[in-house]
Parts: structure tokens; sequence; C-alpha cells
């Protein structure tokens, strides 16, 4: 549930939402969830001064209910899968 919200909040903000993916991993901590974007619409999900990647961790950690959920937006350059 907390993939398919985030996925659905992060494409109503890029410009190229085929290209959003969002993937949950469960790590040692609790699970994470991994935003990817097109290279060129990572500056409109971070924002400026990273408010607008605050923002959409809030509502996730609402909708998780007290379980801790690490959210990391990254770029994926298509050719080689550059890291951001």
């Amino acid at each position: 549930m907390l993939t398919d919200a985030l996925e659905h909040l992060v494409s109503g903000i890029v410009s190229h939402p085929d290209d959003v993916r969002v993937r949950e991993k469960q790590l040692r901590r609790g699970p994470m969830l991994e935003v990817r974007v097109n290279p060129s619409d990572i500056g409109k999900v971070i924002g400026r001064q990273g408010r607008t990647a605050s923002a959409l961790r809030t509502v996730v950690d609402a909708l998780a209910g007290g379980e801790q959920v690490r959210v990391d937006f990254v770029d994926v350059d298509r050719r080689g899968g550059r890291h951001r």
C-alpha cells in the first residue's frame, strides 16, 4: 500500500510519470522505499531545500501508522546507473 501511494504521489509531480518506480527493500532497521525517477525530474521530487521530499516522507510516515519507513530518492541515468 505504501509503495502504491508513494508512486501515485510522485507520478503527479514529475514530467515523466511512466519512469517513476518505487521499490520496497527490507533492511535491518526496517523497510525502505526506493524511488527512482527520470534524471530530469529529480529536482522536482526533491524540491527547494528538500521541501517536497520532506513532505513526501511526512505523508509516508503518516500512512505507515507508526512504523519507521525510510524513503530514498534516486535518479538513474539509463546509460549507466548513475546515482545522486
